[in-house]
């Protein structure tokens, strides 16, 4: 028997950046959103005898992924079996289709499809808690994936929470041919806050200064402060006089990202990334505009430190005319749109109903 389980990309509507932490991570707050654009994972398993040791055997349509130990498949799996206290042989296959770059997700997918699949094949599963601090020691990504939809992330990224899903959204993803280190990202970001800024020079210090204890308040706050955008109700509050009218679906969707701009919510490695890697702002001002066939993006960002980048659109037509438009440049480009919690759990599992979003969904 073999288990076949989707897994989804995401994006960050947005990453704030604090202080290097103790442990050499940095503090985050981030707001994830799952995509129907998919990889799929497939996962064979039988117990073993007691005292037999575990076999792992892994396989991937992307000759870049590494198939042993250092693949987070390979890694969730082989802790996930040590908890359990079961032996037991494990193949898995990768049947790679979202791109390799950074911003993504993917690899972090991978490891909590192929621990869904773990679970299904031996017909066991550790408690929610359990699983969500093995996706934590597997990733920071990771146990976004054990929630799907709108979720905000805090601690290094793996700090988890639901949020009201952002109502389906058209969006679009460019994925330059860019590799962008994470952790030089990291470094540069620690220079950027280093320089002395124009008041430090003159001597003074200004109330709104970043120092640790500001950066760590800041990110408190914008986390509270981007939840409650996407917790609006119906109708919108713009500002002291004026409201949006009811909006559903699409109209909603507009409206609620709308409400997150107007929160403050931006990616802060653009400030470093783009200065590394000028294109990539060029590309965002592609997704970002007009054009005869199309209205510009809502909301349009990098994705974690890149060097994947997306826009999120009203219409299937904007959509398409933002692909039409990176792809005049030769960026590789894929239209998709955002996946709620409920659809993410729902079709999870192919050919099966993976009953996941009682297990995971939790606040």
């Amino acid at each position: 028997m073999t288990t076949r389980v989707r897994s989804h990309a995401k994006i960050n509507l947005g990453l704030a950046i604090g202080p290097s932490r103790p442990d050499g991570f940095h503090a985050l707050t981030t707001i994830y959103q799952t995509l129907a654009i998919h990889d799929f994972v497939e996962v064979s398993a039988v117990k073993l005898p007691g005292n037999t040791p575990s076999e792992i055997f892994l396989r991937c349509t992307e000759k870049f992924v590494p198939c042993d130990d250092r693949n987070t498949c390979w890694k969730i799996v082989e802790r996930a079996l040590q908890r359990l206290n079961i032996s037991a042989k494990v193949t898995i296959h990768i049947d790679k289709r979202l791109p390799v770059q950074g911003g993504l997700g993917a690899g972090s997918a991978n490891a909590v499809a192929a621990l869904i699949g773990l679970e299904k094949e031996l017909g066991i599963a550790l408690p929610a808690e359990e699983n969500l601090q093995i996706a934590a020691e597997t990733g920071s990504d990771v146990p976004l994936f054990l929630i799907g939809g709108t979720v905000l992330g805090q601690g290094r990224g793996e700090q988890v929470s639901s949020l009201p899903d952002l109502p389906e959204t058209y969006c679009v993803l460019a994925v330059p041919d860019v590799r962008v280190s994470t952790p030089q990202a990291f470094r540069e970001w620690d220079r950027l806050l280093a320089e002395p800024s124009p008041a430090q020079i003159l001597g003074e210090t200004p109330e709104n200064e970043l120092t640790h204890s500001h950066a760590s308040d800041r990110l408190e706050q914008l986390g509270r402060t981007w939840g409650a955008a996407l917790s609006a109700p119906q109708q919108v509050r713009t500002n002291a006089t004026g409201v949006f009218p009811a909006a559903h679906g699409k109209d909603r969707a507009e409206n609620l990202l709308l409400e997150l701009v107007r929160a403050g919510i931006v990616n802060d490695f653009e400030q470093v990334v783009f200065t590394q890697y000028p294109s990539l702002r060029g590309i965002l001002e592609t997704l970002k505009q007009n054009s005869p066939n199309g209205s510009p993006a809502i909301y349009a960002a990098l994705s974690g430190s890149g060097s994947a980048l997306f826009g999120l659109y009203r219409t299937a037509v904007d959509a398409r005319a933002a692909v039409e438009r990176l792809e005049a440049q030769g960026i590789a480009t894929y239209e998709t749109r955002t996946v709620g919690r409920q659809e993410y759990w729902r079709t999870m599992i192919e050919n099966g109903v993976s009953g996941g979003q009682e297990r995971w969904a939790i606040d």
